[in-house]
């Protein structure tokens, strides 16, 4: 049976708890968590309402961009003093991945704190915590009657969860996106189990292919020769033998991180018709991720060798196949860089830069050429996110929105650049 509210220590079903005892940044969080803005059918009405309600707590100006029918990315906007010079845009997701609800100890949208301050629920890592930290971080700011230079934008992006990551796919070629002129993006990073703060100036390229494997047909009960099948173990052993040579690079390289090597997976077999029919096609598909360090058009050439190796007229086509590898440097000179890094370091933050093994909206920022930040301020916490059980301690929930309350004045102050009035 799975619990609706939270254990003896604390109540639930509210968005505070009865005591009065909870933060109302972490019950805002939790009320956030409980909207079920989860693939295939989100409710982005549901969470459409809610920003609406925070742009008005905050008193921020809100604009609704729908990017096609039923799919709305909200921006909030804090102008700044000079909004002549270019703005930083605060950039989360609001769709959810689907929950395995049997695996899980609580009801995955009931935002159930633990005893130990444990908050659970799908989107506490990937990306609502960052959402409400965004917000309680402006809250404060804008309490103390603080003015900025730059200004800043909220984007709240539907469909990240989707392939292709289709909301801020169909934004970025949208007409407002140019208006917000945009000058440095803050996106979504991971969870570190560490002590250290995990920042990711790039990411890996995304490819999902299908090799086909076309072949002689047959009865089942001969040794028919040339056969889909046999190509398809050509092919699947290609793919995989570099697999496992990436992983021992991986698990051997002192200084690798998952987001410098390729991973390959295996993720769709199709083919056959019955028991006793040899198939006269079968197909296979991969999931990869290729870090910005390697050439990409060598790696395609090496994917049509192993194509020619396994047979006649096997062929391959992608269903995603990104090319930008585009990074944000890490250098002293670059100002964005420098104001992001300088304010954790006065937070006595411990920061590590990687490259993204997975993917966000940042490589859309990037690939039009802005520089891109990906970053969660979750340290001593283990990586969830698509996972069972996925949680966030409110205790590291708050130190986000002090950590955001920083870094948001420090990078709407860089000194105008370039062109820049």
């Amino acid at each position: 049976m799975l619990p609706d509210k939270d254990g003896p220590s604390q109540g639930g079903g509210g968005t505070a708890d009865p005591g009065g005892s909870e933060d109302p940044a972490v019950s805002l969080f939790r009320e956030y968590l409980r909207l079920r803005t989860v693939h295939p059918e989100p409710d982005y009405g549901a969470a459409l309402r809610f920003l609406d309600r925070m742009a008005l707590e905050l008193k921020l100006p809100a604009k609704k961009v729908e990017v096609c029918p039923g799919r709305v990315v909200l921006i909030m906007t804090w102008l700044g003093s000079k909004p002549s010079l270019k703005s930083i845009v605060l950039n989360s997701h609001v769709d959810v991945v689907p929950v395995y609800q049997e695996h899980w100890k609580y009801d995955a949208f009931a935002a159930v704190k633990d005893d130990e301050g444990n908050i659970y629920g799908r989107g506490a890592q990937d990306m609502k915590c960052v959402t409400i930290q965004y917000i309680e971080a402006v809250r404060r700011l804008r309490a103390r009657g603080t003015t900025l230079p730059r200004t800043v934008h909220f984007l709240f992006v539907p469909d990240e969860e989707v392939g292709g990551h289709a909301g801020m796919e169909m934004f970025v070629k949208h007409p407002e996106f140019t208006k917000l002129n945009i000058g440095f993006a803050l996106d979504e990073g991971l969870a570190n189990p560490g002590e250290s703060y995990t920042v990711f100036y790039g990411e890996r390229n995304p490819w999902w292919i299908t090799v086909k494997c076309p072949g002689d047909p047959g009865h089942g009960s001969r040794f028919v020769e040339n056969t889909a099948a046999e190509k398809l173990r050509r092919v699947i052993n290609a793919f995989l033998d570099f697999r496992e040579s990436e992983r021992k690079r991986l698990n051997t390289g002192e200084c690798f991180t998952l987001g410098d090597v390729t991973t390959v997976n295996m993720t769709k077999v199709n083919g056959g018709v019955a028991y006793n029919v040899v198939p006269a096609h079968m197909d296979v598909s991969f999931d990869m991720r290729i870090p910005p360090t390697v050439d990409l058009q060598d790696f395609e050439e090496r994917i049509k060798r192993w194509c020619r190796e396994a047979g006649e007229d096997v062929t391959y086509q992608f269903a995603q196949k990104h090319m930008d590898q585009e990074v944000t440097s890490t250098a002293d000179s670059n100002p964005w860089w420098s104001a992001f890094s300088t304010a954790c370091r006065t937070m006595n933050m411990n920061l590590k830069t990687e490259i993204f093994p997975a993917a966000t909206d940042s490589r859309f920022f990037r690939a039009v050429g802005l520089p891109a930040i990906g970053f969660s301020p979750m340290n001593n916490t283990p990586i969830l996110l698509h996972d069972h059980n996925e949680f966030l301690n409110e205790r590291v929930f708050l130190r986000g929105i002090d950590v955001y309350e920083c870094l948001v004045p420090a990078l709407a102050s860089v000194a105008p650049g370039p062109g820049e009035a």
